[in-house]
């Protein structure tokens, strides 16, 4: 594993996000492990770029000066693989709620499958999912999809460099996206079978590279917070 750097003046640590947490929850156990060791009462942590509760994978994270920097490494290229379900769809996108619609993909071929991903690279305009940490007028969308709001969410352009098949094996098929900061790998789904005339949703994502970094590379969170409490003072 990589020297954690000096994590009270500021330093950059990768970590493989567990599915099931929040980028949220990875920060705060980062932060209180180095508020123990160090007996602070303030540390600023904050990760670069969020990860869904249900993807795993690289998570950046920056303590300390290093914060003001966060943004350089959010700006960076992304890579993913993942794992949709054709025809169904469900309101998130992705299995984290249940399925709304049945839809047909009989028609659908192998290569109707491989021609569409290839088209839907370059520059795309995409639609982020109501159930997002997006906020409106101050508001994280996924709150008002709850509350049963009608919201219209403005579309964003993205950069979609690789969107490659991996495996079909219907319903099953498997993915690998290279793309810029702001993409929804759960919109790219939706909207992909969409325009096949069909319906999908996410049911696996693994965030594996943020610019030149690597999951390889990364800490897991036991063995990170682990290091942290073993360090010792003076």
């Amino acid at each position: 594993m990589p020297e954690l750097g000096d994590l009270v003046s500021g330093t950059m640590i990768m970590v493989d996000k567990p599915q099931g947490w929040t980028s949220f929850d990875v920060v705060n156990k980062i932060r209180y492990a180095i508020r123990k060791t160090f007996q602070l009462k303030k540390i600023k942590v904050g990760h670069a770029g969020t990860l869904d509760p249900m993807a795993s994978g690289l998570l950046i994270i920056c303590t300390g000066k290093m914060t003001k920097v966060i943004d350089q490494y959010q700006a960076k290229q992304k890579e993913y693989f993942g794992t949709m379900r054709l025809g169904a769809t469900t309101p998130t996108y992705d299995e984290e709620s249940e399925i709304d619609h049945h839809y047909d993909f009989n028609h659908l071929s192998d290569s109707d499958l491989y021609r569409k991903a290839e088209e839907m690279t370059g520059e795309i305009t995409q639609t982020p999912p109501i159930y997002s940490a997006i906020k409106k007028d101050g508001v994280p969308l996924y709150k008002m999809a709850r509350a049963g709001k009608v919201v219209e969410i403005p579309k964003r352009t993205v950069q979609i460099y690789d969107f490659v098949l991996t495996e079909v094996c219907m319903p099953k098929v498997e993915f690998r996206v290279r793309c810029s900061k702001g993409t929804y790998i759960r919109s790219l789904v939706h909207e992909f079978a969409q325009s096949l005339g069909s319906g999908a949703y996410l049911t696996a994502l693994r965030r594996t590279a943020i610019g030149e970094y690597q999951i390889d590379d990364a800490w897991q969170m036991d063995e990170l917070v682990k290091k942290i409490n073993s360090i010792q003072q003076g």
